[in-house]
């Protein structure tokens, strides 16, 4: 008896889903990210309109001043949909996990001069209510924005913030034996401690912005541009003449997030800025506000770390590389 193999080559009715077709034509095969993106949010058949937001649709253009022709042209260069997202966070994770436990073994944190290691508690882990602010802010922006290519970005980068938060509470057990003493003291000196409290102001007032894009401005480019450069940049390196290796390896995710994020903050206002003269004046305006507020915000700190010359002149730069970002975006600074 022979047997006779034959392979038979099946051609696909249709090469994607009809949300693609409908903008790249049936021929076209889509990507994971357009195919788990592009046009997934609803945008009919609701049956009323929030009780807590009466005025608007449950997704609404009209929650932000911002106009765009189309929403889903602000897409993430990372192209991050919930598969590559988690697969790269959990990627990082397992980086941030060999790096404590690298730290422990060999009680890196140990050597750290004490009186960096009591800057790096005043600092540092305040920082970790700041994050909890900036995830708060990534979920408004999700439930308010419009445009899945947005709005699922941010809560990519709310979680991100939140994990944040976490790493930094980590380290404060790290610091203090596991007791939670250094957390009760951050948290006390991120209600009280005079440095620490236009930095509070900021983190507050952005939870209550109206308009959600001007909220992103203000977290995403303003806030952030100036944070991860001062502590994670000049602290840090401020930190490595006093033994403070281990510090830098346990919040090396948030330089190389910093970096990531940027990336896309980035793509979304210059995208959304490039679309009219009334979007560029309208997002210039926010810059201009939140862009001084963050500055202004974090002298005070900046000066009790580095001290008085140092830490203005580390202010200074962090806003001018944050002024000459926002130029490259186009914006009008």
């Amino acid at each position: 008896m022979t047997i006779d193999i034959k392979t038979l080559k099946v051609e696909p009715r249709r090469q994607t889903y009809a949300n693609i077709a409908r903008r790249f034509g049936v021929d076209k095969p889509a990507s994971r990210y357009e195919e788990a993106t592009l046009d997934i949010q609803a945008t009919a058949n609701f049956h009323y309109k929030p009780l807590w937001g009466a005025d608007h649709w449950h997704f609404d253009e009209g929650r932000t001043a911002v106009v765009m022709r189309d929403w889903y042209a602000l897409r993430d260069p990372r192209q991050y949909y919930y598969a590559t997202y988690n697969i790269a966070r959990a990627n990082q994770y397992q980086t941030t996990e060999r790096n404590f436990e690298f730290v422990e073994k060999r009680a890196l944190l140990a050597l750290m001069e004490p009186a960096w290691r009591d800057t790096v508690e005043f600092y540092l882990l305040p920082l970790r209510h700041a994050e909890w602010a900036a995830n708060m802010n990534g979920a408004d922006m999700c439930d308010r924005g419009y445009g899945t290519a947005v709005t699922a970005p941010c809560l990519f980068a709310g979680v991100d913030h939140l994990a944040m938060a976490q790493i930094i509470g980590r380290i404060g057990l790290a610091l203090d034996g596991n007791t939670g003493t250094s957390l009760e003291r951050a948290r006390e000196r991120w209600m009280t401690a005079p440095e620490w409290q236009e930095i509070r102001r900021l983190a507050e007032d952005t939870l209550v912005i109206g308009d959600w894009f001007e909220q992103f401005v203000a977290q995403n480019l303003c806030i952030d541009g100036v944070l991860y450069p001062l502590v994670y940049g000049r602290f840090d390196a401020e930190g490595q003449r006093a033994g403070g290796a281990g510090v830098s390896m346990l919040t090396e995710f948030m330089s190389d997030w910093s970096a990531e994020n940027a990336r896309w903050a980035d793509a979304v206002i210059k995208g959304a800025a490039a679309e009219s003269p009334e979007n560029r004046a309208l997002i210039s305006g926010w810059f201009a506000t939140w862009s001084r507020r963050a500055a202004d915000a974090w002298r005070p700190l900046a000066m009790r770390v580095l001290g008085e010359a140092a830490g203005a002149a580390a202010a200074d730069e962090a806003s001018g590389a944050l002024t000459a970002r926002a130029r490259k975006l186009g914006l009008d600074v």
